[in-house]
């Protein structure tokens, strides 16, 4: 199978040309044919990963264009670390296909969704199997432009059309360092493929200076499309597209390639280490930075956003401390649990019609698979054993120690006692205590707090416009979600629950000795994993002190810190800093070139055409058509040659 490797991409760009053509007014056989492709690539990766653990290891590169004497190639190539991301990729884009059939019921586009859905599935496939720059450079540009079409799938709605273009346009800047990178490694090997780079940095071909700076423009790219600061400002606003969208962006797909890129670059980073530094403490920061923002929010699809660009922070600066196998053990981790928390919550708002935490509450009773799948992805992302997030955040803390980094270790630590207060209180506000929704809007037939100003679900989707039953979308009290969706919870639960511990300590670090053969595995330190569960414990205990038994008052302790409540509540600033510099730089620049372009260039252009007309009109009345001035010009013209010969030298 892995000599055929290109057809896993090949199957869903298939069927989402099918959907293009003959599916577009037919939404059955769209999800039919959708689902097909995405769950034929998800069974030939299953393949592949097999081939892979017995031994199979291929990369085929071929022609692919001629530019005078310079040929640029495109293949595949099939290693373990491409081979354990096709299975992560497909496996959870399929449950999202498979949970988007009940959740996007009756939306207005639901074949084009399903389109795209296949289309961002090849996008980030293609990103895995290649093994050229430039051919991950064009995969990585679609899949920017199919997280604008998904983001922007209502796109009537104007927070969505923004939200849209902002993540479009924010990821641009990263991916134009990420470009220069590329043609920067490019001029000095004369080579895209990666094969050929890595031999001669390994040969120390290039100077360490020049080194360093490509791997931090390469890392540009990483930080634009896994939303690490300061480019993180796009994916909160992702959140105005559909949840099933927002799953797959988040788990394993737009924001995983940024991850995935500097674990497919790694022999590049490791040769230049101050940019590998850079990546982890860039990586930390964010992990800190974005669970501050995470502890505040009231949207619970913006409190989970906060932890993917959290938990993107950590799979950073597992790779930046050099462990290769602790960065994309998390990344692995991290797509299902989090594929888990995201469809879960998009089951609530199907369920109870709202994304308001402060309208819900005793969900449980109501939506008790939803509040159980909701609790293990969250036990699962607050790093508490046996839960995978607790294996494989532990192993990142563990890296930092190793490689003598205390200050990594200790922000990381504290960022998990963050993580798990932010993930307990948005449960606890959801499923526990007094039920809200009675006297919200979600009981009513007219839907919640509508985000796109319209009667239907709160997460965007017109149900009437859409053409939709009257109780879709959490018409009415809140209720279970329908079994096409929980029963996709239910799987996801499985690896949030059990992944980390299977692929880890319980099979001897297989995970790791599988990825990274080279790269020998930390022994389990109870001290640590002790410190890690402390830390889970801690948030977990604050989050029930303050939202369960309500011992500590929520909003008096927010009284009281009130400068940093509302430093986090307003994101830090980090939009209005974006918008004024946009307003006084950007579009300052753009008011003087503006002014330079009317008034110097046009006024030059002008200036030319007025002194045109001008001797124009002065040459107009020499030809009068009157023959006697015609006779009088010539004699006028005679004298003044004679007298110039007659006064001229002789």
């Amino acid at each position: 199978m892995v000599e055929v490797a290109w057809i896993i991409p090949a199957l869903p760009l298939a069927t989402f040309l099918l959907i293009v053509a003959v599916a577009r007014s037919a939404p059955r056989l769209a999800h039919a044919l959708a689902i097909a492709g995405v769950g034929a690539a998800c069974l030939a990766s299953v393949a592949v990963l097999a081939e892979v653990v017995g031994g199979a290891h291929v990369e085929r590169i071929m022609a692919w264009f001629r530019i005078g004497q310079t040929v640029f190639t495109v293949g595949w190539v099939v290693d373990p670390l491409s081979a354990a991301m096709l299975v992560i990729v497909t496996t959870v884009s399929l449950a999202v296909h498979v949970y988007s059939v009940g959740y996007m019921h009756g939306d207005a586009g639901y074949a084009r969704y399903f389109a795209f859905l296949n289309l961002f599935t090849v996008a980030m496939l293609g990103i895995v199997l290649a093994p050229t720059l430039l051919q991950l450079f064009v995969f990585w540009e679609l899949v920017g432009l199919c997280s604008y079409l998904l983001i922007g799938h209502w796109y009537r709605k104007p927070e969505a059309a923004a939200a849209a273009k902002k993540a479009f346009l924010v990821t641009r800047l990263g991916d134009l360092g990420f470009l220069v990178g590329i043609l920067m490694l490019w001029t000095a090997t004369g080579t895209f493929v990666l094969a050929e780079i890595e031999a001669k940095v390994a040969q120390h071909a290039l100077a360490p200076g020049f080194l360093t700076l490509a791997m931090l423009l390469l890392f540009c790219g990483a930080i634009g499309k896994s939303a690490q600061f300061p480019l993180h400002v796009w994916l909160p606003d992702a959140m105005e597209g559909p949840t099933p969208v927002s799953a797959l962006i988040h788990a394993a797909t737009m924001v995983a390639a940024g991850v995935y890129m500097v674990a497919r670059l790694f022999p590049l980073f490791e040769g230049a280490p101050t940019a590998l530094l850079v990546v982890a403490y860039v990586g930390i920061f964010t992990a800190f930075f974005a669970a501050t923002m995470g502890l505040v929010a009231h949207d619970v699809k913006r409190v989970l956003a906060y932890s993917t660009i959290s938990q993107l922070g950590y799979m950073m600066a597992g790779l930046g401390v050099g462990s290769l196998a602790a960065g994309m053990f998390h990344l692995f981790t991290h797509a299902y649990f989090k594929a888990l928390l995201f469809l879960a919550a998009g089951s609530i708002i199907h369920g109870a019609a709202t994304q308001d935490l402060r309208e819900m509450g005793g969900l449980r009773r109501v939506m008790p698979i939803t509040a159980i799948t909701f609790a293990v992805g969250g036990l699962a992302l607050a790093g508490v054993p046996p839960f995978s997030g607790f294996f494989s955040k532990d192993e990142i803390l563990a890296s930092a120690l190793h490689a003598g980094q205390p200050v990594l270790f200790a922000v990381g630590l504290a960022t998990a006692v963050m993580t798990a207060f932010y993930v307990s209180r948005a449960r606890l506000l959801a499923f526990w205590g007094a039920p809200r929704w009675s006297a919200s809007a979600a009981g009513s037939p007219g839907g919640s707090r509508d985000h796109a100003g319209h009667g239907g679900s709160a997460d965007g989707h017109d149900a009437h416009a859409a053409g939709a039953p009257h109780d879709a979308h959490g018409h009415g009290a809140p209720h279970e979600s329908p079994p096409v969706m929980t029963a996709v919870l239910v799987a996801l639960g499985i690896p949030a629950a059990l992944g980390g511990l299977l692929l880890g300590p319980a099979s001897g670090n297989w995970f790791a000795h599988f990825l990274a053969p080279l790269e020998k595995p930390l022994p389990f330190d109870l001290g640590l994993a002790a410190s890690g569960t402390a830390a889970a414990l801690l948030g977990l205990g604050l989050a029930w002190l303050m939202y369960g038994a309500r011992v500590i008052s929520p909003e008096a302790l927010a009284a009281r810190l009130r400068p940093l409540y509302v430093a986090c509540f307003r994101k830090w600033w980090v939009d209005e800093l974006y918008g004024f510099i946009a307003a006084r730089t950007l579009l300052g620049l753009a008011r003087a070139l503006a002014w330079f372009d009317l008034e110097v260039v046009d006024g030059v252009v002008n200036a030319v055409g007025a002194a045109t007309r001008a001797l124009g009109r002065g040459v107009r009345r020499l030809q009068s058509g009157q023959l006697p001035a015609y006779g009088l010009a010539i004699y006028a013209g005679v004298v003044v040659i004679a007298a110039l010969v007659m006064l001229g030298p002789r």
